[in-house]
């Protein structure tokens, strides 16, 4: 059934790409398009279904991350899933529910809680949006904050074309050279589709500069069903999948080759104010689809998280958030950006909730890595020996296992009835703590990090904010 779903997905696709089109506001990139024989009228590409499906397929269905650190390379594609941080947030929650703006240490702080986590592979990116410093450049201080604060596998956020040019100069610099890099993928990002079915000059610049230099990156939507696309889910789906793998085409006309994660945000809009419902069974239903989409064309896939459109750390935090996670792992999503610390429909983080979706992750992960079924794990001669009225508490089996079978919690309570109503708070507090102590900065060697610190400098950051961000 689930084929048959998406075979008429698919094919709804098709004709909406030769019926309707895709507007690209880049002249760049109409040329491009223009060039590889695609019909184009006033900016918006006709395609037909062999010239979309001969550009697609020259993407590949996997690829390896590498990082700064070998040993938090990781594979984006087939059946791994890659938790990853939050992206674009503008403001923290505090836990009292006041809005406060993000700041550079707030940013810093977020790369150490990743780095400290053994969960993760991934760190960087739009993490919360630092509204203390210059906003134009802010793309090039977060690289850098990353950069100094992190060797895991590197997200970076986005910027005009010049900034995003800085950012490969600098990655050239860390990895061995152009060439180097263009041989290994060594950052990724979101490149943000407009929907309904168009592509700004901003985020053209971003696919064309990432896709000129091998660097993989997220062709994503968020398309709100009833506001910004039909409301019912399949007509989302249809328009949203056109989107992309016409996306993912001009990818592989500028580089053949390149790597392109297939992703969708969407969900449904709440039909009684109008606004997104990102932790809505809509939301998750469309994850599973984007991941069964991106399966059905042998592309690697991102979307869902633990996301919610609860303001602060509540039951509602916990059940939409687990249930969108819940989706992406049942449907083997390969990258899971806003895996930890998403409040208020995507216009907030904050560090309660981060460490709560941690430990949700690892509640899934421990969910879905199941059970062994061997001659060992079902003693039989032990529950022989038990028999009907002993104990299994001390018996060496039991030692044997006691670690590595059942999940111990971080900051769920068990036991007995506390008599501190607040135990949770007190639990995440202390888990926040634990990590942050937990935290070793990994190191870059200096003549590298001057070299990085003269081409930032030489884009308009201000030399004492990046000597400021390093010791942070």
């Amino acid at each position: 059934m689930t084929k048959t779903k998406l075979q008429l997905i698919h094919e709804a696709s098709m004709k909406i790409l030769a019926r309707t089109g895709m507007k690209f506001h880049h002249p760049e990139a109409v040329e491009i398009l223009k060039n590889h024989g695609i019909k184009v009228e006033n900016n918006v590409a006709y395609f037909t279904e062999d010239q979309l499906m001969y550009w697609v397929r020259k993407a590949p269905s996997r690829f390896t991350l590498y990082a700064r650190n070998p040993e938090h390379n990781v594979v984006i594609g087939g059946d791994e899933i890659n938790p990853a941080p939050p992206y674009g947030c503008p403001s923290i929650m505090e836990k009292d529910g006041t809005k406060r703006d993000g700041t550079i240490q707030d940013y810093v702080n977020y790369a150490k809680l990743f780095h400290a986590n053994e969960d993760y592979h991934i760190d960087g990116g739009l993490m919360i949006q630092p509204n203390d410093i210059d906003i134009p450049t802010s793309c090039l201080a977060m690289f850098f904050a990353a950069l100094t604060h992190t060797d895991k596998a590197l997200m970076i956020s986005t910027g005009k074309q010049e900034y995003m040019e800085a950012i490969i100069d600098c990655a050239a610099e860390v990895f061995g050279g152009k060439e180097a890099l263009k041989a290994y993928p060594r950052m990724l990002t979101i490149m943000n589709i407009n929907t309904p079915l168009q592509l700004d000059v901003v985020m053209s610049e971003v696919l064309l500069t990432l896709a000129k230099n091998g660097q993989p990156f997220v062709a994503a939507n968020c398309a709100m069903a009833g506001s910004t696309s039909p409301i019912t889910l399949a007509g989302t789906m249809a328009m949203t999948n056109a989107e992309v793998l016409s996306c993912i085409a001009l990818t592989q006309m500028v580089n053949p080759g390149t790597p392109v994660v297939y992703a969708s945000q969407s969900t449904t809009s709440d039909m009684r104010t109008g606004q997104i419902a990102c932790g809505s069974p809509e939301g998750a239903l469309c994850y599973k689809y984007t991941a069964q989409l991106a399966k059905f064309y042998g592309l690697p896939c991102r979307g869902g998280g633990a996301v919610t459109d609860s303001k602060v750390v509540d039951a509602q935090s916990g059940y939409e958030s687990m249930m969108t996670l819940m989706a992406d792992w049942s449907n083997n999503m390969n990258l899971i950006i806003h895996s930890a610390g998403i409040l208020d429909s995507y216009n907030a983080t904050s560090y309660e909730k981060l460490i709560q979706d941690f430990e949700i992750v690892r509640y899934v992960k421990r969910y879905f890595r199941d059970f062994e079924v061997n001659d060992d794990t079902i003693p039989l001669d032990l529950i022989d020996e038990v028999g009907h009225s002993g104990e299994f508490l001390t018996k060496d089996h039991t030692f044997q296992y006691c670690h590595s079978e059942p999940l111990n919690p971080t900051i769920s309570s068990r036991g007995r009835v506390s008599d501190n109503l607040h135990q949770l708070d007190i639990n995440i507090e202390k888990r926040y703590n634990q990590l942050m102590d937990s935290y070793v900065q990994p190191q870059l060697d200096a003549a590298t990090l001057e070299k990085v610190k003269e081409i930032l400098t030489s884009h308009g950051v201000d030399r004492s904010l990046l000597d400021k961000i390093e010791t942070m």
